[in-house]
């Protein structure tokens, strides 16, 4: 035997023991049937990766897929979906044995196990836009110039009633507090009255009494 057929041969004996633990990993992708009588979009061709990326595989056209030559060990799945959301899939792999599989909904979710080969359904549908709102007449109310517009229209009906209940003397002074609102001299000139303790006759007699002076002079 030759060196370069002895080396073949070493080559193939370690090949061989390189994959001794290696194993398929195969499964499926599932609607619900509650989705499929909702005339769902059905499932196109959605990439499937292990340990994020290091193994990688497409689902075929009857949804299926498989991993060839996974080494044991703890691999995470993943189905990267646009439209559908599936769970997280922990599997381990051991010498001679079965893949022990563990889905999780999301991660940290609760786990609960699966068998294999793997049936993985959606658990929700991905929903990238929002509803437009509808009209509601109780939306206007949240709108402040709308419940100020509604309070003068308020006021508008309720002033004549609340006029009408007041004795001619609250009508008077009522008269006379508007009249002074719409002149701020006599509005200001009576709250400086009420504040030295003068009232508003006192007030104008004093005025007189100025104007009396300054003529005289």
């Amino acid at each position: 035997m030759t060196i370069f057929q002895l080396e073949i041969v070493v080559c193939l004996f370690l090949c061989t023991l390189g994959l001794s633990g290696a194993a398929t990993i195969e499964g499926k992708l599932e609607l619900p049937e509650g989705l499929k009588n909702k005339n769902y979009p059905p499932l196109q061709s959605t990439l499937i990766t292990l340990n994020d990326g290091e193994f990688l595989t497409y689902s075929t056209q009857n949804n299926t897929f498989s991993f060839h030559d996974v080494p044991a060990g703890v691999h995470v799945l993943d189905v990267h979906c646009h439209t559908y959301h599936y769970s997280q899939v922990k599997i381990q792999i051991l010498d001679g044995e079965e893949p022990k599989c563990i889905e999780y909904f999301y991660p940290g979710a609760k786990k609960s196990p699966i068998s294999h080969p793997l049936i993985l359904y959606t658990n929700a549908k991905y929903n990238y836009f929002q509803p437009r709102p509808t009209f509601s007449p109780f939306r206007m109310l949240k709108n402040p110039m709308v419940l100020i517009m509604l309070f003068s229209v308020g006021m508008m009906f309720v002033m004549p009633q609340m006029m009408g209940n007041l004795d001619p003397e609250q009508k008077e002074q009522m008269k006379k507090q508007m009249e002074m609102q719409q002149d701020p001299s006599k509005m200001l000139s009576q709250l400086w009255g009420e504040i030295s303790g003068a009232g508003p006759r006192e007030i104008s007699e004093k005025k007189v009494v100025r104007r009396e002076r300054l003529k005289r002079e």
